[in-house]
């Protein structure tokens, strides 16, 4: 059906959701007016899995979603609609929790280095001379447990593989003779590479065409066969050579493929234009669309309340030194092997410099062209700070100049580093504004101002207009609503101060930071009518649990510190049950009309700036969830059937229009360029304004907390010459229209020329 006007994502689950509910679904999908099916991994993938991301056979269709005849049969029933499929695939990885699941991982275990998929796998076959290192004990001492089970040694219900002919004698005989060694994962130590620290999640070499080929068949048989129309791709920074897997990948789907990558880019990092893809997976947008609706005013005052803003790059840097000399020690060491093996060179400070040049990296690897500089840019700044590291930094200089094996394992460890450091831990830390910690975000820069939300829309029509943009994922530690809410705090630094002081002195908190961070979430997600479910006191419990170990200053998932754990859950029942929560009702009934206000802008935005906008899976309604496993909960379709058939509830109401609006002007969207529009006025910083293509424009407000005692005054924004329609209320504009009158029925017009 070709590249997509929009995308709806659809977390597939064989225990939930398969290819027979998203065939049930196709009608309301048509009627909502998106273009496509954006399917998670559909792969066959551990048995349970509620993502799809621990695929333990790529070269088959998952039968707990269907199989491939229902995946044909969703395909062409989805075609006669006019309606096309785009697939996340997984080429990073696979899943090897279990290994008898995963038919290579379970030959290289059986056959070693004699494996037929012995090179499919990124081994540190020296590590153990020879043997395939598992961090799978809970201590190095569990292997007295080890037991012969027929042509399996098992310890409780684990099982690993006995090597033909090596069975005889006693279980401590028989796994001496073995491909692998079984060790305590408190080692740190890891005998292949993973995603990232996750040790059930095993990396494939992509780079040799036969694990491509082999890993990539079925995918082509999709294309082959014309039952798929696009590919997502995580994760792709996690593999040997991107560039090139992407150039090969390209070659296998053909030129009119839509292909979308998994990249998460700093705020000062361009996608590479040379990539042959229509763009990364929006997590840029995401930034740029709520961050508009952030109050810069508010910076100030929120720095006060929050006092751990000062040192955020020092803390960002300490932890960047503890993921790479702790968590990934065993990759830091397995880079320095590499590293000396090329150059014949070592020092003893070589790991500690690679770690400091990782402190001065802000992005998940600097090889692609576009960066060229930064590399350079970094040694410097590192042996500015640290003159001593000068001579092994000249080595690391030359394992980067010779672009070998060594020079991409630094890019790779480079990129686990990144995400171990900032997105999971640094993010469950730092409680200025927590809507600023997301995905793709950068909390050290407080919102995204009007020209800057323009700069970079612009940027994008010209260079990616087929990127995809969005607002949630079953990445996103908050959903698109909840941060909209919590975003309204910047309008009312104040208030927010005096509430959080009171509700400090009323429950006593086990530490001020984690207090300050939860409050915010548990702000997000609080009812507008007050009443708590058993249902969202579950799912507040599990967040506040996850989020404090991830935040990893009191308690972690390693050494889980139960006291203080115990105590955060004690603090939160205490919230929850008692006269708390009455004020945080009365709080969230007065702020509610802004967060709505917010969310409809922000929604209204991703729908219809520069790109290709995705819709996560039931987020046409007000959303509510917060971070994986969360936001993968089922959805509930009979509530928006009715919402879609009535359109009373304004969310729905402008996803149905704009979606509508792009199936019907596709040229307008994918192409039509981006031209910002100036209100003026007392009030025109509460307006964002733009025009797309010659027929349509889109106008929000913001900030709508300070306009209840001003109001929208003599603020006006001058339309573009002719007569113009909102789709969304019928009315009719021209020429210089006040915003009181564009913004009297909904927070945001759609315009489209008469």
């Amino acid at each position: 059906m070709g590249v997509p006007v929009s995308t709806y994502r659809l977390q597939m689950r064989g225990d939930a959701f398969t290819f027979a509910d998203a065939l049930a679904l196709l009608d309301y999908l048509d009627e909502l007016g998106v273009s496509h099916l954006y399917l998670s991994p559909i792969l066959t993938a551990a048995e349970g899995s509620t993502h799809g991301y621990d695929v333990t056979d790529p070269t088959t269709v998952s039968a707990a979603l269907g199989g491939p005849d229902a995946l044909r049969g969703l395909s062409e029933a989805a075609r006669e609609r006019g309606l096309g499929l785009i697939v996340d695939i997984v080429p990073n990885h696979v899943g090897v929790e279990d290994p008898q699941a995963n038919p290579w991982w379970w030959d290289v275990l059986t056959h070693g280095r004699d494996s037929a998929y012995g090179a499919f796998f990124d081994i540190d076959w020296d590590l153990a001379d020879g043997r395939i290192v598992l961090p799978v004990l809970g201590s190095d001492d569990d292997i007295a447990g080890l037991a012969v089970d027929g042509d399996v040694l098992r310890l409780g219900d684990r099982a690993w593989p006995i090597a033909p002919g090596t069975g005889a004698g006693t279980a401590e005989q028989v796994y001496a003779r073995q491909h692998y060694t079984l060790i305590g994962w408190r080692n740190n130590v890891c005998g292949y590479r993973r995603f990232f620290s996750i040790t059930s999640l095993a990396g494939l070499r992509q780079e040799d065409p036969e694990v491509f080929a082999a890993s990539h068949a079925e995918v082509a048989r999709w294309f082959a066969e014309g039952l798929v129309d696009g590919l997502r791709i995580d994760h792709p920074d996690g593999l040997t050579d991107p560039a090139d897997y992407l150039t090969r990948l390209r070659e296998l789907v053909g030129p009119d493929a839509w292909i979308v990558i998994e990249k998460i880019l700093a705020p000062d990092e361009a996608l590479d234009t040379s990539l042959p893809v229509d763009g990364a997976t929006g997590y840029d947008a995401l930034r740029e669309v709520g961050g508009v609706f952030l109050d810069p005013s508010a910076q100030s005052d929120l720095d006060g309340l929050y006092g751990g803003t000062s040192e955020y790059e020092t803390q960002i840097a300490e932890l960047k030194t503890t993921a790479a000399t702790v968590t990934l020690a065993s990759e830091l060491a397995r880079v320095r092997r590499t590293i000396v093996a090329e150059t014949g060179t070592d020092h003893p400070q070589l790991p500690e410099s690679m770690t400091a040049l990782l402190t001065h990296i802000g992005v998940y690897r600097f090889d692609y062209p576009a960066l060229a500089a930064l590399g350079p840019v970094a040694i410097a700044e590192t042996i500015s700070v640290r003159p001593d590291l000068a001579a092994p930094l000249q080595i690391v200089a030359a394992a980067l100049a010779g672009a070998g094996e060594s020079a991409k394992r630094i890019q790779q460890l480079c990129g686990a580093v990144t995400a171990k450091a900032v997105e999971d831990c640094q993010f469950y830390r730092d409680a200025r504004l927590v809507t600023l910690n997301e995905v793709g975000g950068e909390p050290d820069l407080f919102g995204v101002s009007a020209a800057e939300f323009h700069a970079r829309n612009a940027t994008r029509a010209a260079l990616w207009p087929r990127a995809m943009v969005t607002t949630s994922t079953h990445d996103t530690k908050r959903s698109e609503d909840v941060r909209a809410r919590i975003g309204v705090l910047s309008q009312v630094p104040a208030l927010w101060a005096d509430r959080v002081a009171r509700w400090s002195q009323v429950v006593i908190a086990p530490d001020a930071d984690t207090a300050l961070f939860l409050w915010q979430n548990i702000f997000g997600v609080w009812p507008v009518h007050g009443e708590v479910t058993d249902e969202l006191r579950t799912r507040l419990h599990a967040y506040a649990e996850k989020a404090i170990r991830e935040a990893g200053v009191h308690t972690t998932w390693n050494d889980p510190d139960t006291e203080f754990e115990s105590a955060v859950h004690d603090w939160l029942d205490a919230v929850l049950d008692g006269p708390v929560g009455t004020e945080l009702t009365a709080l969230v009934g007065q702020l509610h009309p802004h967060a709505l206000n917010d969310a409809i802008g922000q929604k209204l935005l991703a729908l219809t700036v520069p790109g290709i906008p995705d819709v996560y899976q039931g987020t046409e309604l007000l959303d509510d969830s917060l971070v994986d496993p969360d936001n993968r909960r089922p959805v509930d379709y009979a509530v928006r059937r009715k919402a879609l058939a009535d359109l009373a509830d304004p969310k729905i109401r402008i996803v149905h229009a704009a979606l509508r609006s792009r199936r019907e002007r596709p040229e307008t969207f994918l192409s039509g360029g981006y031209r910002p529009l100036l209100a003026g006025g007392p009030a025109a910083d509460h307006v964002l304004a733009y025009g797309r293509g010659t027929d349509i424009v889109v106008a929000v407000g913001r900030w709508t907390a300070r306009l209840e005692d001003t109001g929208w005054g003599e603020t006006t924004v001058t339309l573009p010459e002719g007569t113009w329609t909102d789709r969304l209320t019928g009315r009719t504009f021209d020429g210089a229209t006040a915003a009181a009158d564009l913004f009297a029925e909904l927070p945001g017009v759609l315009l489209e020329r008469v």
